[in-house]
């Protein structure tokens, strides 16, 4: 189709000020984002894009009632479209001519048929968000009117397509293979030069509004989460990033008080949010009845970037501590922001400037002043051991692992079932281990996910001296929470040369078995339901292990990464807070769901807590136990 030199003209220039418009306001954007830190990680953009952006890893593993499928078809859609935009504009404009014989025909099918996936996208999330949408979703009218113009933009696609096929007649045989737009064209009447040209630019007029204004709507994320997947951290999402005395000394604060106090790359993941509200929608805080909103903090900090207000003013500190650092929002989050980053460094500003009250600052006094976050002597770690041949590393000194008992497992009467358990796994099994025993002191986690990063140094640093003692490989412990700090934070502090491997005891307990040393509890047990503990399905995605020891008859809905939290991590384990709120009940109900009269757990913290869940959503008697304990009885120790 010929157009004439000014029409070309207008086209041009047309197209760069609608591109020239959305790339100023990416500009301003940007020049907010470097107000943040320098990032200190080096990012894999090319993994990350493909992984999370043509992968749509965190899409594609949303349940189906968060629309994934809708989701993927959108994206897809689009993004075929865009590639094939892209390449007539290349075939048009370069001396490269390619749009021709079997490539051409591909090329026209592929656009028609990817084309129908991304309108029938666009009317299913309109009519979902009409009738359906999840309760976080942010629910405005420029949604919708961003859905009507992506709709639009992909129709008058279609009608152009008819029109040129129209135009043409019927000498151009390849035409049949643009299948919609053969099925359109004879609805489009007589199409002459200047019906075609109408066509076009009415098609084009509403591409160039599209340009302009998508950094004002919430579909921005098709850019800005390139920029957020592409920079963001390898760091496990178990891992906190440490603050030195340096860093201190040399800006005055501790965590974070104003916006540009967070790193540039948190503050670019504010702005490719997509208010999905997925994260809201598997927070076990908002689930429970609480305040707690991850989207709506995300969106507030957002609201303050590049302004001096403190982040405390946009963010409440009260359901700040609802927190429970379960990962369950970073785990969901299709744009990879990490949520409880953004948490705990507010929460460590707060504590800094003495905040924090209640049973929470009792608990910081207590893992301060004894070592353990439940305010037990530290002399009482040995009493587990009375009448029993444990080994301690202070009189073996060598040894291949070091077996961590932890706080609840030294002192609380439920988790000392599971130490004994475990104790008397490992000697049936000859495994060459020693305890520390009054040696050992709390890791800090609670302390560090409370907000009191310096506790937990202190803390760490302690059980870093006591390492530096003896000689060993591994370390195995019955505590998520432990296996987590162990593993991933305590070889990140300044000259820790801490480099054992850290082993969650369901994981020695899976290798034992493999080496024929002991017998796993393998008999399917139909009644046995499995209840993953987030610190270890979730964040650090180990979920088979247990479950090759068990065999659980019954599956919850929610398991492995999915899992739902028992409310005990965050230090919530020591805050008080009305029963009919413990994320714990929804935990519970669930796992009663599935018919089973007995919850299988890895983890003190949760044995608690879904112990006084149980109790209150149920009269059945209901068994909890760990599966340490599982395995003693089926190998008669």
């Amino acid at each position: 189709m010929y157009f004439a030199t000014w029409e070309k003209a207008i086209f041009y220039v047309l197209t760069f000020i609608s591109i020239g418009i959305m790339l100023w306001q990416i500009w301003n954007r940007v020049k907010l984002w470097r107000t943040g830190k320098p990032i200190d990680w080096k990012p894999t953009p090319i993994k990350n894009f493909m992984v999370y952006v043509l992968g749509q890893r965190k899409v594609a593993r949303q349940r189906e009632s968060s629309g994934a499928p809708m989701h993927l078809m959108l994206f897809y859609g689009f993004l075929t479209l865009f590639i094939g935009t892209t390449l007539l504009a290349i075939n048009t404009y370069s001396p490269v001519k390619f749009h021709q014989g079997i490539y051409y025909i591909i090329y026209e099918m592929t656009l028609d048929f990817m084309g129908v996936v991304f309108l029938i996208g666009c009317v299913w999330a309109f009519i979902r968000r009409l009738v359906a949408a999840p309760k976080g979703q942010t629910k405005n009218w420029t949604d919708l009117a961003a859905l009507a113009l992506l709709f639009i933009v992909g129709f008058t696609g279609y009608t152009l397509e008819a029109a040129r096929i129209a135009n043409a007649g019927p000498t151009q045989s390849f035409n049949k293979f643009s299948f919609v737009g053969t099925w359109m064209s004879p609805y489009m009447g007589t199409v002459d030069p200047t019906t075609y040209k109408f066509w076009w630019w009415f098609h084009m007029a509403f591409v160039f509004v599209f340009f302009a204004i998508l950094p004002q709507l919430r579909i921005r994320h098709l850019v800005m989460a390139l920029f957020s997947t592409g920079g963001k951290s390898e760091v496990p999402m178990g891992r906190l990033k440490p603050i030195s005395m340096e860093e201190v000394e040399q800006t005055g604060k501790i965590g974070v008080e104003v916006p540009a106090d967070f790193s540039r790359w948190h503050l670019m993941s504010l702005d490719a949010c997509m208010e999905c509200g997925r994260c809201t929608e598997v927070c076990p805080a908002n689930r429970s009845g609480k305040l707690l909103d991850p989207k709506m903090i995300v969106q507030n900090l957002r609201g303050v970037m590049g302004t001096e207000s403190r982040v405390t003013e946009a963010l409440d500190p009260e359901r700040l501590w609802e927190c429970t650092t379960c990962n369950a929002c970073v785990e969901a989050c299709p744009v990879t922001i990490r949520q409880v980053d953004l948490i705990v460094d507010a929460c460590r500003n707060l504590v800094s400037e003495g905040q924090l009250s209640g049973t929470a600052a009792v608990m910081l006094r207590q893992t301060s002043s004894t070592s353990q976050a439940c305010g037990a002597q530290s002399s009482s770690r040995e009493d587990w051991m009375s009448g029993l041949d444990v080994p301690l590393a202070r009189e073996k000194k060598e040894f291949d692992v070091l077996f961590w008992v932890g706080c609840a497992g030294s002192n609380d009467p439920g988790a000392v079932k599971t130490t004994k358990a475990m104790a008397a796994l490992m000697k049936k099994a000859g495994v060459d281990y020693a305890c520390l025993g009054n040696e050992e002191a709390c890791t800090g986690d609670p302390a560090r996910r409370v907000g009191d990063e310096f506790l937990f140094q202190e803390k760490a640093l302690t059980n870093l001296e006591v390492f530096k003692q003896y000689k060993f490989k591994r370390v195995v412990t019955a505590c998520p929470h432990c296996f987590n700090t162990l593993k991933n934070e305590y070889g990140e502090l300044p000259d820790a040369m801490f480099d054992a491997e850290v082993l969650h005891h369901s994981q020695l307990l899976d290798d034992l078995v493999k080496e024929g040393k002991l017998k796993a509890a393998d008999k399917v047990m139909s009644n046995v339901v499995f209840h993953d503990p987030c610190y270890l399905g979730r964040v650090n995605d180990e979920h088979q292990a247990p479950r090759r020891l068990l065999k659980p008859g019954k599956e919850p809905e929610n398991r492995e990464r999915k899992t739902l939290c028992c409310g005990a991590g965050g230090g919530r384990m020591w805050m008080e807070e009305p029963p009919e709120k413990r994320p714990g009940n929804k935990r519970a109900e669930e796992l009663l769901a599935t018919g089973a009269k007995t919850i299988a757990l890895g983890c003190p913290f949760c044995k608690i807590m879904l112990d006084a869940s149980v109790k209150q959503v149920t009269d059945e008697e209901i068994r909890l136990v760990d599966l340490a304990e599982m395995m003693q009885e089926a190998n008669n120790v």
